[in-house]
Parts: C-alpha cells; structure tokens; sequence
C-alpha cells in the first residue's frame, strides 16, 4: 500500500520539525508523498522540496490560509502552489505583519497582567519569525502559568479570555484568487471546524464550488471515521475531489500521526491520485 500525507507542518509555522527532518520522518515512515502544508506562509517549501528530491519523496507544494469565518474556523489549504508567485508572497507578508501587531497587542496584555515573560525579547522575535499563538501558549507553559499547552488556551488565550485577541484573516474571494494566481488548487480543510450544521455544510459546500474550491479534505484525525465518509459523500455528490491528512505537527498533537488519518488510518494513495488529477486538469484548463 502506497502511504502519503497531504496536510503537514513545519516549523516554518507552528510545526515542530525543521522542513527537512519533516521530509526526513516521512522517508523514515515509507511516505512515498508528502505535502507540506504550513498556516499562512510558504517559507518552509524550498527547504522541504529539496529535502524530498534527495529522498525521492514525491512533494507537493502547500499552504493552509485561515478565512475570514463565524461561528467556527475556516482553514483553506492551496494545493500545487508556485511559492514564488507575486500575489501570494505579497498575501504571506501581509498576514505576517498583522500576525506581529497581534502578537504586539497579546503581549501587552501578558505584561500588564505581570506574567513572568521577556515581552520585548519575544515581540522582537515575531518580527523575524512565525510566532502564533501555540507558541506563546508553550512560552506560558515554560513559565509556570500553565500546566499545559491546552491549559494555556483554556485561562489565557483561548476565545473569550484575557489574552485573546481575533486574528487578521483574509477574505474567502481574496484567498483563492491568491490561490489561483499561484497556479494552486483550494481544497476545505477539516470541514468540522466550521461548527455549523450538516445542512449548513452542504450549503457551504455547493456555494464554494461554485466559486472555484475543487476539493474537501474529507479525512482528518480530528473527526471519526463514520463522519468523514459522510464528508466523502457530500463531496461526491458535488462532483469535487477528497483529500485526507494527519494535520502533523509534532509532539504537541500526539492523536495527528504523520500518515495517518480518521481512526488511525493509514492515508492512502487514492487521495494523493486524485489530488494530482486535479493539479493536471486545472494545469491543462489554465494553460
């Protein structure tokens, strides 16, 4: 059975692994295809595709952009991705900066509150690199003012606490046409996140194929395995493609095992062909 993984982290966004030691555990695991697919930039990808060339991995270039969305989250990722293409770099450092004022303004907070954190040294460092909020939950944990990463979310960081701040997120219309100026494929992450309902969703669903999404990762480690064959259905009976993905980033999401999916399932390498599929058609079409 050919093994992949279609929607990866590097430490490029919130990840743990180095782009190239990504590439490296999905050689060890006997991944035949890898995307990588961080949260709002591209940095990590030349790192990752030549680490994949010297593996013989095949790799697919991705992003995951979070859209502007209520009542839950609304995660996008872009498939097959020109990483180099204007409106897209453009986009990446646009949401990097406003990660920064946020992480400025959270920060602020952290201070006034009195919490034990160098918020000048780390407001300095979001300015270099991706620092959300994951990773100041984690700042927390190492200072004693939470037991856990989660427990962080819980009492500071998390909707509604003291912490909280909404992230600047990019309008749906704006994301794929970034998308698409990057020659990519627009896919709906983790459809269960949105928090609405069933209804609700194939609404959502027949409305955003209509506006150019052509997939739905269908499959993640996050929902059970009875609930993302409905989402396989929903998918098919709009005639768009499926993915499935570990969402890996590391330690901190021991239950997102590279290369496997809903159940424990090994990702198959359907969900890798049909993907490609799509990337050739739209390639032919767009040409």
């Amino acid at each position: 059975m050919r093994l992949v993984d279609l929607h990866t982290h590097s430490s490029a966004s919130d990840g743990e692994l180095a782009p190239s030691a990504l590439i490296e555990k999905a050689h060890a695991l006997g991944l035949s295809t890898i995307a990588l697919t961080d949260h709002d930039t591209v940095d990590g990808i030349a790192e990752a595709r030549e680490a994949a060339a010297r593996a013989g991995i095949e790799f697919i270039s991705g992003i995951e952009i979070e859209i502007d969305f209520e009542p839950g989250e609304f995660h996008l990722l872009g498939y097959g991705i020109d990483d180099h293409a204007p409106a897209l770099v453009k986009a990446t450092e646009r949401l990097a900066r406003a990660r920064h004022e946020r992480n400025k303004a959270i920060l602020e907070r952290i201070a006034v509150a009195g919490l034990p954190l160098d918020t000048v040294k780390i407001a300095e460092l979001s300015r270099e690199s991706y620092i959300g909020r994951p990773h100041l939950a984690d700042m927390l944990v190492e200072a004693r003012c939470a037991r856990n990463r989660q427990d962080a979310f819980d009492r500071y960081l998390g909707k509604g606490r003291p912490f909280y701040i909404k992230k600047f997120c990019l309008p749906l219309e704006e994301a794929l046409s970034v998308i698409r100026a990057a020659c990519g494929i627009p896919v709906v992450a983790h459809p269960y996140s949105l928090f609405v309902s069933k209804a609700m969703l194939g609404e959502l669903f027949s409305r955003w194929k209509e506006m150019g999404i052509g997939g739905i990762e269908a499959y993640h480690p996050t929902a059970k395995y009875g609930q993302c064959v409905i989402l396989e259905r929903m998918a098919r009976e709009r005639e768009m493609f499926v993915t499935a993905g570990s969402d890996f980033h590391g330690k901190a999401r021991p239950a997102c095992g590279m290369g496997r999916t809903a159940g424990n399932m090994p990702i198959e390498g359907r969900f890798r062909d049909e993907l490609v599929d799509a990337l050739v058609r739209f390639s032919q079409t767009s040409g």
